[in-house]
């Protein structure tokens, strides 16, 4: 079960992180004289930074670590030599040390906030190409960019098909190249991508609907073959081929999986290197161990508490049929944009209109999965997190950031934790006075997030394998099923570290962020107000909004000096 906290380093990082800003920095630890350092103070400008970050995004999109699967098809099959990969290393560390060359120092906080920002996403690619190395180490990075070409609608014409066409013929060029590269496998990527290209995930994430799921990539072939061969026969034999492809490449999987089996995880150095380089968290992996657990703790005391408060009301029942859970959601929307309005809690433009709503009605042969048994009693949890006022809407407001930097920075941290803090918000701000067994819904989410954030850690760390997270997460979160437990822990695995322990660690530094503020502006605090800022601000670091919005720098003070990463 969950390990105690009574420890005085447990102690110390809680007592830490709820503390008031100023009680914070005096009680921190001095830094290393390495850590002092401040800006560069080196010759370029701003206006040098933005064109070198131009430059940087033009150069990172056509990187061989990255996927590009932005028309619904492999556009092209990428070059993964080493002496590709060598030439982008050398290219890579001179993008770095030109940043470094900029006088930072003589810039304004929003400026360098900027320039933080941009030197994070710089040193994320770094890392990818020295670390992640995804062609190399993850056969799940070809079985991604093999599945969506056939997602396609058919019949095609013009452009559309010719994307179809091309991307279909990539994929035997795609499989030639995960055959040469891929090296020093672990043992549970093998295994994902062996199911994905057989099985249905049970989720259906990002996938159009069918009321019997493919069997994973090969299935989704099958799929396209039958409607092609009425809809669209030219394609049958681009369709056939890309197939024998995916099948060539399960039995290159499975030949070869006895001998991979190198770690999944990224390791602690680097994992810690991660947290702080890029994600600029002021955690370590041990300090988010000891505030996931607490979060657990007390989401699971908090639920004990609200189950007992309603424990003479009707327990919540899903919805019987599709237009139950239909009208559910429209009058969600409705309550919601209501109360965000007459409360005062946000600015929601005119022109915002319908937006995305996660989990559509499904009947499954196995019963509902974990987001339908929350979301089918009450769309209120997920439309919070995932919709309005969150990511969706948070997308939205994202288009209006005028700073062209900001508009092209995503932090995970920055927006799960978003999505988090509303679900709580939502409780404290009265809008489940009416409905209160859904607060009950609303914990449960809270714990499946706080539990994710020791599963991410452990698997970076290789202190347990996929399948063991996934028993654990099941134990802990009441309704969680397989599927969905699995399909999480592969995204946490699969992608830079640290996205799955986001959505917890990123609700706690929202909370930090509204207390600093909220201490500084006492009565003249106005949620509206900061909830706009935030929004204004984009999507970047936590740290880096809190030191904006604040003028607080005890964070980023740390920050400046990049470390080097640790040896491979």
């Amino acid at each position: 079960m969950l390990k105690t906290l009574a420890t005085a380093s447990a102690l110390a990082v809680l007592a830490l992180a709820s503390m008031p800003a100023a009680a914070q920095s005096a009680l921190a630890t001095p830094m290393a004289e390495s850590e002092r350092a401040g800006p560069p103070k080196g010759r370029g400008s701003y206006q040098d930074m933005a064109t070198l970050y131009a430059d940087f995004m033009r150069w990172q999109n056509l990187s061989p670590a990255d996927g590009d699967d932005s028309v619904g098809v492999p556009s092209r099959v990428r070059d993964f030599s080493a002496a590709t990969v060598a030439k982008r290393r050398t290219e890579m560390a001179s993008y770095l040390s030109r940043m470094e060359d900029m006088n930072v120092a003589s810039w304004d906080r929003s400026q360098q906030v900027d320039w933080l920002a941009v030197r994070a996403k710089m040193l994320q690619q770094h890392f990818t190409l020295q670390v992640g190395k995804p062609w190399e180490r993850d056969p799940g990075f070809y079985v991604d960019q093999m599945q969506s070409v056939a997602y396609a609608d058919l019949p095609a014409t013009g452009q559309d098909l010719a994307k179809i066409k091309r991307g279909l013929q990539d994929i035997p060029l795609l499989v030639q190249g995960a055959k040469a590269n891929l090296q020093n496998v672990p043992a549970d990527f093998v295994t994902l991508a062996l199911f994905n290209l057989r099985n249905a995930d049970g989720v259906g994430h990002g996938m159009p609907y069918r009321p019997v799921p493919p069997a994973g990539v090969i299935g989704w072939y099958d799929d396209m073959l039958g409607r092609a061969r009425t809809a669209q026969p030219e394609l049958v034999a681009d369709l056939e081929a890309a197939k024998r492809a995916a099948v060539e490449l399960e039995a290159h999987l499975k030949a070869n999986r006895g001998r991979w089996t190198a770690p999944a995880g990224v390791g602690k150095a680097n994992f810690n290197w991660y947290l702080k380089n890029v994600k600029l968290l002021p955690y370590n992996t041990d300090d988010l161990l000891v505030l996931g657990a607490r979060e657990t703790e007390r989401l699971w005391a908090q639920h004990a508490l609200e189950k007992h408060r309603n424990r003479n009301l009707p327990e919540l029942k899903p919805a019987a049929s599709e237009a139950e859970y239909e009208a559910l959601k429209k009058e969600t929307d409705r309550r919601i944009r209501t109360f965000l309005a007459k409360e005062e809690i946000i600015t929601v433009p005119a022109d915002i209109g319908k937006l995305y709503v996660n989990v559509p009605w499904i009947v499954r042969d196995g019963g509902r999965n974990f987001w339908e048994e929350v979301q089918f009693r009450d769309p209120s949890p997920d439309y919070f997190h995932a919709t309005i006022p969150g990511h969706a809407f948070d997308g939205q407001m994202a288009k209006r950031v005028k700073n062209p930097i900001r508009a092209t920075i995503a932090d995970g941290v920055r927006n799960e934790g978003w999505g988090v803090y509303l679900e709580e918000a939502a409780q404290r701000l009265g809008f489940f006075e009416d409905i209160p067994r859904v607060r009950e819904l609303i914990d449960i989410f809270g714990i499946f997030r706080a539990v994710r954030v020791a599963g991410d850690i452990d698997l970076q760390l290789n202190r347990a394998n996929l399948q063991q997270i996934v028993d654990r997460w099941k134990t802990l979160t009441p309704w969680l099923d397989n599927n969905v437990a699995r399909v999480d822990a592969e995204i946490y695995l699969r992608r830079p570290p640290g996205y799955g322990l986001g959505y917890t660690i990123g609700m706690i530094e929202m909370s930090k962020l509204i207390a600093d503020v909220k201490v500084q502006q006492r009565d003249k605090f106005v949620l509206k107000t900061f909830h706009d800022d935030f929004m204004a601000a984009g999507r970047v670091q936590m740290s880096l909004l809190r030191w904006e919005m604040t003028g607080l720098d005890n964070e980023v003070q740390h920050f400046w000096k990049a470390d080097p990463l640790p040896a491979q």
